[in-house]
């Protein structure tokens, strides 16, 4: 999630001509006219299931009549009431059936391996789309309509889903909140995967085993756009929870080769379009921006983490950020962090969503007042590469064993940093 250093070029996500299977037509709810108003068209994103790509990861993961299904349900709704209670319902169920999948619980339904994150997006848009697209014989306003959509995007994404243990002194078992990313990218390769999103499928309701104890994990994916940003996705899903779990880290896709754990995040958008190929070159909007600082930081233990054996790819502590001094006009980089009044450019983690999600968690961990007792921050996963043969976009394949290790390499890792950091962080808060 830091476009400005990924080498796109490494990705080499590609399909073999040839070997998608031609899938039934997008179906819709129902053919009735709206009422009231008319049919918004699909986003950009959206439009891309059109493509062969996406339908053989679908057919491929088994997941390829979910959209349809959810569409043929959409159409027997009578009411926005009851619209409202199926697109719960169906969103939270692909959740649960993408991290079963990813868990190893139940058939595998295709050869895709299960720790691929690309069939649950590729299937939350389908059904978005189709939701997008609906015309009920009911009046659906566009209010309504936009709920829905919040709705289907909040519960297929887990953030519904979060069941923190019970916990409190002596209750011995830590929380810990994680989220990774949708891929990005799609238009220079639409194979793409994010390992930071297979990371939050991996470690759903899972319990990793610490030096100071067993930590119960619980995980979410936020969309690569920057208007689901704009309009507090990331406070709403996270304000709930951060009182109550003993660390969180946002997790995202980085540099080739390495982690990071960020240290420092700014306050500015830096215009990489972002899904549906929208740009935003601005200060990260936030409520009360009058006392919104330039800079946050991680209260991860770093130290700790980047001193650990935690797998084959090092581990750095960034410091690195590029500021406009005070009384200047131009940007700097620096090496070892903002200097005091300095206007931010880019965080550690550059100055696109990833930074913004880790600016957003963060300074929502300081305005609830939490800063001093709560360890949380940012890591960067290493870029996810295919294997040496697979790395020409044009004529790879959707998937070869190199890639596969290096994701599940790039999964175990990051469990390890977690149980590193639960460790570091000491007793939990109770």
């Amino acid at each position: 999630m830091a476009p400005i250093r990924v080498r796109i070029g490494v990705l080499g996500l590609a399909l073999v001509a040839g070997l998608a299977a031609p899938l039934a037509a997008p179906t819709t709810a129902t053919a009735a006219p709206p009422a009231g108003g008319t049919v918004p068209a699909p986003t950009v994103e959206e439009r891309r299931l059109d493509g062969e790509v996406p339908r053989e990861i679908l057919r491929r993961s088994g997941f390829a009549a979910v959209a349809p299904a959810f569409a043929h349900k959409l159409g027997r709704a009578d009411s926005y009431r009851e619209a409202r209670a199926l697109v719960a319902r169906e969103g939270s169920a692909l959740w649960r059936r993408a991290v079963d999948r990813a868990q190893g619980r139940g058939p595998a339904q295709g050869d895709l391996s299960r720790d691929d994150d690309r069939p649950l997006y590729w299937a939350r848009l389908g059904m978005t789309r189709e939701l997008r697209t609906w015309a009920p014989t009911f009046g659906l306003g566009e209010r309504q309509r936009a709920a829905l959509l919040t709705e289907l995007e909040r519960t297929s994404r887990g953030q519904a889903d979060l069941r923190l243990p019970r916990s409190g002194p002596g209750k011995g078992v830590k929380r810990v909140l994680l989220t990774g990313f949708d891929p990005f990218t799609l238009d220079r390769d639409i194979r793409i995967s994010n390992p930071s999103g297979a990371v939050a499928l991996a470690l759903d309701g899972t319990v990793i085993d610490t030096a100071d104890g067993p930590a119960r994990v619980e995980t979410a994916v936020f969309p690569v756009r920057w208007r689901d940003f704009a309009e507090g996705a990331v406070e709403r899903a996270l304000r709930p929870y951060l009182p109550r779990v003993d660390l969180f880290t946002t997790v995202s896709q980085g540099r080739v080769g390495r982690f990071d754990v960020e240290r420092t995040n700014g306050a500015w958008r830096g215009g990489f379009p972002d899904n549906d190929n929208v740009s935003r070159t601005e200060t990260v909007p936030v409520a009360d921006p009058a006392s919104q600082p330039q800079w946050t930081t991680t209260t991860l233990p770093y130290a700790a983490i980047t001193a650990a054996d935690t797998g084959r790819f090092p581990v750095y502590d960034n410091t690195r950020v590029t500021e406009i001094p005070a009384g200047s006009t131009e940007p700097v980089v620096r090496p070892d962090g903002p200097t005091p009044g300095s206007a931010a450019r880019e965080g550690g983690g550059g100055n696109y969503l990833s930074n913004e999600i880790a600016y957003r968690a963060t300074l929502l961990r300081d305005r609830l007042g939490l800063r001093g007792t709560l360890p949380g921050g940012h890591v960067h996963t290493p870029v996810l590469q295919f294997g040496a043969r697979n790395t020409d976009p044009a004529t790879g394949a959707v998937t070869d064993p190199g890639f596969v290790r290096n994701r599940l390499d790039i999964v175990a890792q990051t469990r390890a940093i977690v149980a590193v950091a639960v460790s570091a962080a000491g007793p939990d808060r109770g």
